[in-house]
């Protein structure tokens, strides 16, 4: 006789995939390891755009120099408004994008008095860089300027941070 093989009342079954469980531990972490990675990413997005902007300055003032040496004058002009047509002088700090898309506009003014006397525009000029509205955001800084005579001035919450 042939034996037949009883099979078991109960089927077990294979488990796969993840519990509920751990997909929240995993999601946690996730999460956790994002609210420090952003700000810190964020931070050095601004220590990029504050290097640009820097840099943008000094060709700034290599500008002025050079229009001092032509006209015997240094030009002042509002943040993001160059003078001329076509315009005499870089007034915004990216090298690759337009007033509109960079992330600071740059302006000249005349220097700050000294000792109470202010200045004529032919002897010194201030190179300034903002934040652009809607564009870039900085709450720690919100000016630097340098001028002619190689003082440097920073205006915001966190000004240690402005020239280096």
């Amino acid at each position: 006789m042939r034996s037949i093989k009883k099979r078991p009342s109960v089927r077990q079954r294979t488990q796969s995939g993840f519990t509920l469980i751990e997909l929240m531990i995993t999601v946690a972490i996730i999460g956790i390891l994002a609210s420090v990675a952003y700000p810190a990413y964020t931070d050095s997005v601004r220590k990029g755009k504050r290097a640009e902007a820097r840099a943008a300055l000094m060709n700034l003032l290599q500008q002025q120099e050079r229009y001092l040496t032509q006209m015997n004058t240094y030009q002042t002009f509002a943040a993001g408004s160059s003078p001329g047509s076509p315009k005499t002088f870089k007034d915004y700090s990216s090298s690759d994008s337009t007033s509109a898309t960079s992330s600071h506009l740059l302006g000249a003014r005349l220097c700050q008095a000294v000792s109470g006397v202010t200045p004529a525009q032919r002897d010194c000029v201030e190179v300034f860089a903002e934040p652009n509205p809607g564009v870039f955001s900085d709450p720690q800084i919100t000016s630097m300027a340098i001028d002619t005579q190689g003082r440097r001035t920073c205006t915001g919450t966190n000004t240690e941070r402005c020239w280096k």
